[in-house]
């Protein structure tokens, strides 16, 4: 069974950086390795895609929201997904999950770390 388990959430101030990771197994690249997906709920919100990187092409995808300032990577040999996120601003405090596996297609889930960007 895919698992996928979502680490580095915190506390970080306006303008600050902090890198996620998400490690998998369980998977096969028939159910999770085409593309790999992070999304995101701020409190009272819904789902919100917000990027995604294909494994075989590498080629990354973001959400217009943190395009320039967020970056999706993959260590396949070692089968863990990173967000790293800067020039962090109040809007992105949210539960961050990771998913696949597609861009849209979201079987597998995480548990989500919580983000909160405060001064």
């Amino acid at each position: 069974d895919v698992q996928l388990v979502e680490s580095g959430g915190g506390l970080v101030q306006p303008g600050g950086a902090l890198r996620l990771s998400c490690a998998a197994s369980g998977f096969t690249s028939d159910d999770y390795g085409i593309g790999m997906t992070w999304v995101r709920q701020a409190p009272g919100k819904g789902l919100e895609w917000v990027g995604t990187i294909y494994r075989t092409s590498s080629s990354t995808h973001y959400s217009d929201s943190v395009k320039g300032r967020f970056t999706i990577s993959l260590d396949n040999a070692k089968n863990i997904l990173y967000l790293q996120m800067n020039s962090l601003k109040s809007e992105d405090t949210a539960v961050y999950y990771c998913a696949g596996p597609g861009q849209w297609l979201w079987s597998f889930w995480g548990q989500g770390t919580q983000v909160t960007v405060s001064s």
